[in-house]
């Protein structure tokens, strides 16, 4: 028997019909969608699961990632709600005496949090007694690294974004890339292997990883594309000039795009996204700018030369100008008809007035962006508050007037900066901070299914769906008939994928080999 009825079910699909309890599937393919009664009909010759309630719903794409260093966090150090800067270098302290001289990598302290200031490099230096010490930032673009670690690594001594605190811009980027290194390959392989395990069993199909010279290695990225689990496509953030010189990056890297965390900007918690107006907790300062508009011009327009996706992390107001700036240039250089069918994307986009949406959509970009942002820092008290003043805070991530703009939306978590979590990602579009900038929820699912589909190029109507010739991509949630709708995620009790079952908790099926 080839086919499969999950029956006794509420089906979630977007854009679909209200009423289905039911779904047929034939190998790869879904075959049926429909009722029970008409289910009950087609039920001779199929294999029946009873879903007893539960909800069956497209398998979600995570449209921006960063697989080894969410891995590494299970080993890690997790310093995400750290009450102070005593008790991050408490946490050190004690993983270096677990193992003593071995890299201690943690993620997730936020400053806005603390009374007191950050810790000195030399009180990083005495916690670790000697060992490597990196430890990014929630937002991932500024970090706290140790003495042993910089001698790795000596040219972030007096480059962009130096300082005895954190280090930002090209420094941060000089330590990551050491901190990286001092993984081998059996510590990242089982990181990436912890990270694709873990999204299957969120209810991840696919996931967008967003890797480049200032983030990962090329190693990094072929291993992770060779490895079984959830569909990894793959994005290099590198600057090329001309069409020959996209398509030799592509050959070498094995990415699907030159896209990702290609920097225009940083981000607004370590004050490096490019404002137009200054931080107002940090007199004049307006942020860093990576690329002019003569860089993304080019960039887009040698991408676009060959056929392949560009794409920019961009997230202040100062640099959407930039981005929208060089589109312009690149569209006046080839065609706007070549730039939208080149489906280039935009990470992030966190300040977007309603003309530069339109503009963007005018263009055909795609906008990558995550709804957990503002759950962790909207609102009134929020870290955008701190650090933007009120105003400029209600207007971030303005999800509704992206898609009133018709910009196609595609949700992420960015993970390690936010945990992997779809269900979550959605009620957060839902309850945006600001009243008018959420979404329906039937919006936020396709912009969590379909729309990560659309951001990698794939323009069948059917990605993303559960419908009749749709691939197997699907998921089955324990729900009651409104659990989804609340901010606790049901448990997943199955991920598959093109009728790949990569993570079960259904019996009857294994989960994928690792």
């Amino acid at each position: 028997m080839t086919r499969t009825l999950l029956l006794g079910a509420r089906v979630l699909d977007p854009g679909g019909r209200g009423d289905a309890e039911a779904v047929e599937l034939d190998r790869d393919r879904i075959s049926f969608v429909g009722t029970a009664a008409q289910a009950r009909e087609r039920a001779p010759g199929a294999t029946v699961l009873d879903l007893d309630g539960a909800v069956i719903a497209p398998a979600f794409v995570d449209a921006h990632v960063h697989a080894t260093a969410t891995g590494l966090l299970v080993d890690g150090v997790d310093l995400t709600g750290c009450a102070s800067p005593d008790a991050l270098l408490a946490k050190v302290a004690a993983r270096a005496a677990e193992r003593p001289g071995a890299l201690v990598w943690g993620h997730g302290w936020e400053d806005q949090l603390w009374a007191g200031p950050l810790p000195t490099r030399a009180a990083l230096d005495r916690a670790a007694a000697g060992a490597p010490v990196y430890l990014s930032r929630i937002d991932v673009h500024s970090a706290l690294v140790s003495s042993a670690l910089l001698d790795r690594a000596p040219a972030a001594v007096g480059a962009a974004g130096w300082s005895d605190g954190p280090l930002s811009a090209d420094a941060h980027h000089h330590a990551r890339r050491a901190a990286l290194a001092a993984v081998d390959s059996t510590g990242r392989a089982a990181a990436q292997t912890a990270f694709l395990t873990a999204a299957a069993a969120r209810g991840i199909a696919v996931v967008h990883e967003c890797a480049g010279p200032d983030i990962s290695s090329a190693d990094d990225l072929a291993e992770l594309l060779g490895r079984p689990g959830p569909e990894v496509v793959g994005y290099w953030g590198e600057a090329v000039a001309t069409a020959g010189e996209a398509r030799e990056l592509l050959a070498a890297t094995g990415a699907y795009g030159l896209a990702g965390d290609l920097f225009v900007d940083g981000s607004i918690g370590s004050r490096t996204a490019a404002l137009r107006a200054p931080y107002i907790d940090a007199a004049g300062c307006t942020g860093n700018r990576y690329l002019d508009a003569d860089a993304v011009a080019t960039h887009v327009a040698a991408c676009t030369g060959a056929g392949a996706q560009a794409g920019f992390h961009v997230i202040g107001d100062a640099a959407t100008d930039l981005l929208l700036a060089g589109l312009d240039a690149a569209a006046a250089a080839t065609s706007v008809e070549a730039l939208r069918a080149a489906v280039h994307r935009v990470e992030h986009l966190e300040m977007v007035d309603p003309e530069q949406a339109r503009r963007l959509a005018e263009l055909g970009v795609v906008a990558s962006v995550q709804p957990m942002f503002d759950a962790l820092w909207g609102g009134a008290a929020g870290m955008y508050a701190e650090r933007l003043g009120p105003d400029r805070a209600a207007g971030m991530n303005p999800l509704a007037a992206l898609r009133d703009a018709g910009v196609v939306l595609a949700f992420g978590s960015d993970s390690p900066v936010t945990p992997l979590g779809p269900w979550a990602a959605v009620h957060a579009a839902v309850h945006h901070h600001t009243p008018g900038s959420g979404l329906l929820r039937p919006e936020a699912l396709a912009a969590h299914t379909a729309g990560g589909y659309r951001a990698a190029g794939e323009l069948s109507p059917l990605a993303g769906r559960l419908a009749p010739g749709a691939p197997a991509s699907y998921t089955v949630w324990d729900a009651g008939s409104d659990a989804v709708d609340h901010a606790r995620p049901p448990r997943c009790l199955r991920t598959a994928h093109r009728g790949v079952v990569l993570h079960d908790a259904l019996p009857g099926v294994g989960a994928f080999a690792s």
